[in-house]
Order: C-alpha cells, then sequence, then structure tokens
C-alpha cells in the first residue's frame, strides 16, 4: 500500500442488527478494509464477523460513558485516512438518520478526505416491521415522523415542536428514546394528545432477542419500569400499534 496516497472513508449502515439485513456492499466493504471504526448499535453477531486481521477500533457511545468522543472520533477517521487506509465507519440503521454520519462527511471533505455513504436499513421501519407494526397503513396511518430522543445537549431550546407532535395525525417513531421516554409521554399529554393512544417499545430491534411492550401513552411508563425495558429500543406511537395483537412478532 503506498500510504502516500490517501485513503477513503466508507459511512457505512449496518442495519438494524440481524446480520442477514447488511447489504451486500456493507458485508463486501468490511471485509475489505484496513481499518473499521464501530459502535455499539451493529451488534456482535455483526461485529464478531469482521475479520481477524483488521485493525477495529471501538468508538461506542454507551450510556453515561463514551469510548472516544465525537472529535476523537472524527480525528480517527482522519489520521487513518492519511495513512492510506481503507476506512470504515461502521454505524447502526442508516449512516444519516440520527447517526451523526452527516457531521462525520462534513468532517472528512473539510480535510480533503474521499467520503462514501452505503446507506443501511434504519430501525426505525425495520424494528416495528418485525414486530407486526407497519409505519403506514391505508386504515391507520398515511404519515410517518421519525424523531430523536437526544437533542444535542448543548441546545438551549429543543427543535422538536411537542404541540405539532401532539396533534400529528400519523405515526410517530421516536429513536434512542427510553430514557426520555417520561419526559417525551409527558409532553405529547400536555400538549393534548389522546392518553387512550396506543404505543409500543421495541428492544434489540430484528434480533433474536427482541422484545415488544406495548401500551398507551397513560400506562407504558408503568409498564415499562414493570418490564426493565432497556436499550437499545425505539418507540411507535399511533394506530397502527395495534396491529401487533394481529401480526404478531415476525421473524
Amino acid at each position: 500500500m503506498n500510504s502516500t496516497k490517501p485513503g477513503k472513508v466508507y459511512l457505512v449502515g449496518s442495519g438494524p442488527g440481524d446480520p442477514e439485513l447488511l447489504t451486500l456492499k456493507a458485508r463486501r466493504l468490511i471485509d475489505e478494509a484496513d481499518v473499521v471504526v464501530y459502535d455499539q448499535l451493529p451488534g456482535e453477531q455483526i461485529l464478531s464477523s469482521i475479520p481477524e486481521g483488521t485493525e477495529k477500533i471501538d468508538a461506542g457511545k454507551y450510556a453515561g460513558s463514551h469510548t472516544l468522543k465525537q472529535e476523537q472520533i472524527n480525528q480517527v477517521l482522519v489520521d487513518k485516512a492519511r495513512e492510506g487506509k481503507k476506512v470504515v465507519r461502521l454505524k447502526g440503521g442508516d449512516p444519516y438518520v440520527f447517526g451523526r454520519g452527516g457531521e462525520e462527511a462534513q468532517v472528512l471533505v473539510s480535510h480533503g478526505i474521499k467520503v462514501e455513504v452505503v446507506p443501511g436499513i434504519t430501525s426505525a421501519i425495520a424494528a416495528p416491521a418485525y414486530a407486526g407494526i407497519p409505519v403506514t397503513h391505508r386504515d391507520h396511518a398515511s404519515m410517518v415522523t421519525f424523531i430523536t430522543g437526544h437533542e444535542d445537549p448543548t441546545k438551549e431550546d429543543s427543535a422538536l415542536d411537542w404541540d405539532t407532535l401532539a396533534r400529528f395525525g400519523g405515526t410517530i417513531v421516536i429513536l434512542m428514546g427510553v430514557s426520555m421516554l417520561p419526559r417525551n409521554v409527558s409532553e405529547l399529554l400536555k400538549h393534548g394528545k389522546d392518553p387512550a393512544t396506543p404505543i409500543a417499545l421495541i428492544e434489540n430491534g430484528t434480533r433474536p432477542d427482541q422484545r415488544t411492550t406495548v401500551g398507551t401513552l397513560d400506562n407504558i411508563v408503568r409498564l415499562a419500569g414493570e418490564r426493565g425495558v432497556k436499550a437499545p429500543a425505539i418507540t411507535i406511537i399511533g394506530g397502527v400499534v395495534n396491529l401487533h395483537d394481529e401480526l404478531g412478532e415476525i421473524r
């Protein structure tokens, strides 16, 4: 390898966790990479499939603890590419859906590093599908909105318009929102959302240990506490949740 020639960074979405939902391109790039910079969301089955000779760098963000801060991750990607390496930045779901892939792409481009994005299946649609919950349905929801349960903590004000969300007639999907569930539910109820609105929490979506907890806005916080719901999990709000009883867990 000619180390004087800059390498390239691939922002690769690993999908929601089921290794069979990894795209063919993602699989090829992981197998060909010199370096894989990963977080915890791809899951053990995918992470354990990274070839032995590949340099692996854990950049995971865990509850209350970051292996690497975002600025450090950015620098690792730049440094490894400047060494002439083929770098895979492996992310759960899709790199551009609440995955900070856009920020990393901006940094790489600003440093003159070649970057390519490899889309992945987002858990926002895959996890509900595996739980028998279509995010859209002619009889229940013609609209769907995705929101993040974790906004930038440096923001002075929330970018989430809870009044609009409470009046939204479609499906609401909240990613990374388990720790903020009481706040999110409280905001929706405060702004007039019907307490009887169906809601589902899906843990470890598309993986063998996927688990779904179904309730309504007025009891889901209690149910989540009783069942010990933990991240990674997504929240689905709306009439489509009622289809879970009919369609069940689809594996």
